[in-house]
């Protein structure tokens, strides 16, 4: 009893607190449209500029956008992006909200902003029908990153098709200066069809309800920030991420591999944590977190919960560029072989698998083989097909995928070990068996020979067949 009434006690007393009234105080000079942003870009810092009238217009649009390569789903979507438009404010500032809902959406909708005071965060007041526009005021009391999210029910569902964002408050005079700032989200999706299975997909309720993702993303798809679309920085820059975690349901362990933060700015508040390799950020929760880049190189951002990086899809990539330290970061130095469990092939776990679509087309061919190769093959030979040196070899402009076709379908039907040579570079791990149908097979290979300066072969379902049945 005594504790339930100092949690009371210290509940009222933090809405008391003398840095909300001084917030709540603190003048509005003249007034400015808000700049939006989609993500991963943020709008400029604030920084010592006084509070204002911020006028914030985002409009609502309900629009069939690409999960992965060969699946469509439909979004609903604040401004137009999963996360929805990134807004920027200071404490003291005066926020209009003009929320638009696009004629052509078929629901209505509003909008939460954790930075609210106010019943429902802004949602009782911001329901608003296809076609029409609602608005309302708040003042901004406390500093931090908070996430926004449609409330209309089912909340969940709305929260699922992508509904979500963030506004960060800075504090008084602005955040301390960086080099690069980002906008990073995840999220989690639930669709009728498995993982991959291709079409346009519609949000299947029950596997939301079991908390069974399909899809655990980055800013609403797989590979959103790959390949052409990683972020970048180069060497000596200090970067910041604002990370907020739209779920509906999953809580991200997120981490950047070969990087620790310097800082964390703890569930987006003012509690700040140093030295920190994996933070969590809860369903409907966010994180600041600061690093500077000391060595070139792709770092990887991933939801630590593993298999939903290199399964799901929540991985990016972040290329930074500069010149190399060997002090900070070798490289390898020696080479060995080590074999703790024997040198035999492993054999990936045997499932049910669904039949793959068949391609009606050598572009279409193309696209199903990129989502399995994304699925299946990117963590050990890379986004781009250059392998990762010493350990897994290239397949970009590769001497030995081009030399022999027959090869190359074996080694995904059989795996391999053993030293090989490619491009002049000996490799000596092991390649597993691959768990998939002639025609993912055939698809997969069509995809890496059709990219990267290989030689552009077509590989067919039944050339895999056949070397199934021992070539014959």
């Amino acid at each position: 009893m005594f504790a339930l009434l100092a949690f009371v006690s210290a509940c009222g007393d933090k809405k008391t607190e003398k840095s909300v009234e001084d917030s709540s105080k603190i003048a509005v000079y003249t007034e400015m449209e808000a700049e939006l942003t989609a993500p991963p870009n943020v709008p400029a810092p604030v920084g010592n500029r006084v509070a204002k009238k911020l006028k914030v217009n985002m409009e609502i649009l309900e629009e069939e956008g690409e999960m992965t390569d060969g699946v469509k789903y439909v979004y609903w979507t604040f401004g137009g992006s999963v996360p929805g438009s990134f807004i920027r404010t200071r404490v003291g500032d005066e926020v209009e909200f003009h929320l638009k809902n696009h004629p052509d959406n078929k629901l209505p909708h509003n909008i939460d902003l954790h930075a609210v005071t106010g019943p429902g965060g802004g949602a009782t007041s911001s329901f608003v029908a296809p076609g029409h526009e609602a608005q309302f005021s708040f003042k901004v009391l406390n500093p931090g990153l908070y996430v926004y999210h449609c409330a209309t029910a089912p909340v969940g569902m709305h929260i699922a098709n992508g509904m979500y964002g963030l506004i960060l408050v800075e504090p008084e005079g602005g955040l301390p200066k960086v080099d690069k700032e980002y906008y990073v989200m995840q999220g989690d999706f639930y669709t009728k069809g498995e993982n991959g299975e291709r079409g346009l997909q519609p949000f299947d309720m029950q596997k939301a309800v079991d908390e069974d993702a399909d899809y655990v993303v980055f800013n609403g798809k797989v590979g959103s920030m790959t390949g052409d679309n990683a972020l970048t920085a180069k060497v000596g820059e200090t970067i910041r991420l604002f990370v907020g975690n739209g779920g509906p349901n999953l809580v991200s362990s997120f981490h950047v591999i070969g990087e620790i933060f310097d800082v964390v700015r703890v569930e987006g508040g003012s509690l700040e944590n140093k030295n920190v390799q994996t933070t969590l950020i809860p369903a409907g929760g966010a994180a600041i977190v600061e690093f500077k880049v000391d060595v070139p190189g792709t770092f990887i951002l991933v939801d630590h919960s593993i298999f939903r990086a290199f399964n799901k899809g929540a991985l990016a990539m972040l290329k930074v560029e500069g010149e190399e330290n060997k002090g900070i970061y070798s490289g390898k130095e020696k080479e060995g072989i080590y074999h703790p469990e024997g040198g035999a092939i492993q054999t990936m776990p045997q499932g049910k698998k669904v039949p793959a679509e068949v391609a009606s087309s050598l572009k279409e061919k193309i696209a199903f083989g990129k989502t399995s190769y994304m699925q299946t093959c990117f963590a050990c030979h890379q986004a781009e097909g250059q392998g990762i040196p010493g350990a897994f070899p290239p397949l970009a402009k590769s001497d030995y995928l081009n030399a022999d076709v027959d090869r190359a379908i074996d080694i995904i039907l059989n795996g391999k070990t053993g030293e090989i040579k490619v491009n002049g570079q000996t490799y000596n791990s092991v390649m597993t068996r691959q768990n998939l149908t002639d025609e993912e097979v055939a698809n997969v290979l069509t995809y890496v020979y059709n990219s990267w300066g290989n030689s552009k072969k077509t590989v067919t379902a039944t050339m895999v067949k056949n070397r199934r049945n021992g070539g014959h």
